[in-house]
């Protein structure tokens, strides 16, 4: 699947890349990583927040976090924070580009960028940020086995996430919005409306 993966996605990076913000003042925006396991089925590392953290406790999300001054681009945001969080060194990240920049409903701009990782990197996760670090097969998406869908309000559009569960961890709102984004439009995966499964609106203190 990684060549498939590498094939689609090198016909659009390049205009990825232009979109990228860029610039010496980047506040307000932020960079996580999509690490996919190099593997014949490749796996999404995720992460759990900690239940002791001020915002975004005990969600499931993608590592990653907020742009700092010293930092020269969003690409050194994604990789800095994600040896922060998980002690993935740089170096053992092939980075492939961005993905698409969303904007959660605390408007901060988030650029993804999809990156390869040793099939067995050592992950550890930062104990005053993480509970937990897992992994969940790319392949398992496909069959959109999501347990409800998620409506939330972003800049006066509404828009509709599907939410997973998967081995006990909830993955919905940004997180999902992302891995749901990255099927559709790089793998062509089948993840669209369902009228069999709950709608959940999001009220104003739930993230996006």
């Amino acid at each position: 699947m990684l060549d498939l993966i590498e094939k689609r996605f090198a016909k659009i990076k390049d205009e990825l890349h232009a979109r990228v913000p860029s610039g010496s003042n980047l506040h307000g925006h932020a960079a996580v990583l999509l690490a996919l396991t190099d593997e014949e089925d490749p796996q999404v590392i995720l992460t759990l927040r900690s239940q002791h953290l001020s915002s975004h406790s005990g969600e499931v999300s993608l590592p990653g976090g907020r742009w700092d001054d010293t930092d020269p681009s969003l690409e050194y945001t994604a990789l800095r924070e994600t040896h922060e969080e998980i002690g993935l060194p740089a170096d053992q990240v092939r980075v492939l580009g961005p993905l698409w920049t969303r904007t959660t409903r605390w408007q901060v701009e988030v650029t993804p960028w999809l990156g390869i990782v040793p099939a067995n990197a050592a992950l550890t996760p930062n104990p005053g940020e993480l509970d937990a670090i897992f992994r969940v097969p790319l392949s398992w998406f496909f069959d959109d086995p999501r347990i409800r869908t998620d409506r939330i309000t972003i800049d006066k559009r509404r828009i509709y996430l599907p939410a997973y569960k998967y081995q006990g961890y909830e993955i919905w709102g940004f997180t999902a919005g992302v891995l749901t984004e990255f099927l559709v439009r790089v793998l062509d995966a089948p993840i669209g409306r369902r009228d069999d499964v709950p709608v959940r609106a999001l009220s104003e203190n739930q993230d996006s």
